[in-house]
């Protein structure tokens, strides 16, 4: 997938797929994070809870474009990639696909995130090294 070095098989599930009889919006973002966790492992030893130093990361803004439906079975490929690093924030783009066709878009903004403090915090260096290699 052209300009996304981090790709993320997924088969649409039926707990998908709405009364429509497609996939449902609340689940390309399921989708999303999905391959997010499995994008997080890739860098290290990292997760959505566990970015190194005691934190984690929080999720307060997602944007999807929906290009086509998709259906029950589909064998999709996400792929994911940095698109900012900031101080204590990053932005991952993702984009999914059915046989090299688009059929969402997106981002999600990700703040670090204290969770014993219950406050933001700066992304540890490593992670930023992380992040940067994979971009």
């Amino acid at each position: 997938m052209d300009g996304f070095p981090f790709t993320f098989p997924y088969r649409v599930r039926i707990a998908d797929v709405n009364y429509g009889g497609h996939v449902s919006n609340a689940a390309v973002l399921e989708f999303f994070q999905e391959a997010r966790i499995a994008f997080l492992a890739s860098l290290g030893p990292y997760s959505e809870i566990d970015i190194g130093q005691g934190l984690g990361m929080i999720l307060p803004e997602a944007r999807v474009q929906y290009r086509a439906e998709m259906f029950h079975s589909d064998e999709l490929c996400i792929g994911v990639r940095v698109e900012q690093v900031k101080g204590s924030s990053f932005t991952l783009g993702y984009r999914v696909e059915r046989d090299g066709d688009v059929t969402a878009e997106g981002e999600t903004a990700l703040v670090c995130f204290d969770y014993q403090a219950r406050k933001p915090r700066r992304l540890p260096k490593p992670f930023q090294d992380a992040l940067a290699s994979a971009s």
